[in-house]
């Protein structure tokens, strides 16, 4: 009995282990003690503003917010960085995911739940939270993604599903899985990724079913047998010309026209076929990861990678993003980075912002 007890307890270690860049949870959140905001200590890589950066965001203000992998959302608000977490009325220490709805409130996904800033209510400059993390909205659940879509409506990503926010309640939103879904951290239904394409359908990506569709009434799901490239889909994104992306675990990015797919895997076009992210620049580039090798652009094309050679110290890119000043950010395993030129420059805790 002993024996098979120690068996399992290694296999389940194993397990844990498995899951890389793009399920979100390299290492173990750590407990922060209450009291002062707790600044991250610093990394391999310098006084980075934390070990990870999970997902990126510019206000209305300008200011940028960053989602952590265990030290909450630091904000920085042109002037200094500050962290919010736990001690400072802010349920989640792991940034899943970042959202601004229509009236500029900001959202997070966390490890607690569901976070709202209010910005009607913050026009003094202080930071006031609203907290949706007990069990009477979401039973506990760990949360991995959110959307704010045009109507309002927020969707948020747990674990086991979909939870859907009409401003009022939340309640559960059951997409047609192909079978019933079970596990509680990870399951098959865990959706890393929604997103809202132009004409209003909103996209759900899984972590064994493939991507759903939904148009408001009926659900299309897109699948290997349709030519999707893996059924672990870890990013959708819809770009400027009405294509939608697809990020997978296993199988390199699938991209769909509407009729037919064209994918790029390490095959042909990247290192990698893990891709956590996809992003498209004001120039109409296509940027994604590739676990290990840092990011490609993709100019319609041809593939170009940037990864050590070019200065990013991050092989495990979870965040992309260029602000409104035309900064252009990548975040990871490794901390912050930003491209000046053709190289990335590390951006710790005192800069450089300009």
């Amino acid at each position: 009995m002993k024996t098979s007890y120690s068996k399992y307890f290694i296999a389940l270690i194993g397990a844990i282990l498995l899951f890389t860049a793009c399920s979100r949870q390299e290492k173990p959140t750590p407990v922060i003690q209450t009291g002062e905001p707790q600044t991250p200590p610093d990394t391999p890589q310098g006084p980075q503003i934390a070990e990870y950066i999970r997902n990126i965001l510019e206000d209305k203000n300008g200011n940028l917010w960053f989602g952590t992998n265990g030290y909450g959302v630091a904000h920085y608000d042109g002037k200094r960085v500050s962290w919010y977490s736990n001690d400072q009325g802010f349920a989640g220490q792991q940034i899943t995911g970042i959202a601004e709805d229509r009236e500029k409130n900001i959202w997070f996904a966390t490890d607690q739940g569901v976070v709202k800033y209010d910005w009607s209510a913050t026009d003094d400059g202080g930071k006031k939270f609203i907290n949706y993390s007990d069990t009477s909205f979401f039973g506990g659940h760990h949360f991995w993604s959110i959307l704010a879509d045009r109507q309002g409506i927020i969707w948020a990503g747990s674990a086991t599903g979909i939870f859907r926010f009409d401003g009022g309640k939340w309640a559960p939103f059951k997409l047609p899985y192909p079978e019933e879904v079970s596990g509680e951290f990870i399951t098959k239904a865990t959706s890393w990724s929604i997103t809202e394409d132009r004409a209003g359908n909103i996209w759900f990506s899984t972590n064994g079913f493939g991507a759903f569709k939904y148009d408001g009434r009926t659900f299309t799901r897109y699948a290997e047998k349709d030519g999707l490239t893996n059924k672990h889909v870890d990013n959708i994104m819809e770009d400027s010309k009405g294509n939608i992306w697809f990020g997978t675990r296993d199988g390199g990015v699938s991209r769909y026209d509407g009729r037919s797919y064209t994918n790029y895997t390490a095959q042909d076009s990247i290192r990698n076929n893990e891709v956590c992210v996809i992003y498209e620049d004001k120039r109409g580039n296509i940027w994604l990861s590739s676990e290990g090798f840092g990011v490609y652009r993709y100019d319609g094309n041809s593939f170009k990678n940037y990864g050590e050679k070019q200065g990013l110290g991050i092989k495990a890119v979870q965040t992309i993003f260029e602000d409104s000043k035309g900064r252009f950010w990548v975040g990871g395993g490794g901390g912050l980075y930003r491209l000046e030129g053709e190289s990335f420059i590390p951006v710790t805790k005192q800069g450089p912002w300009i």
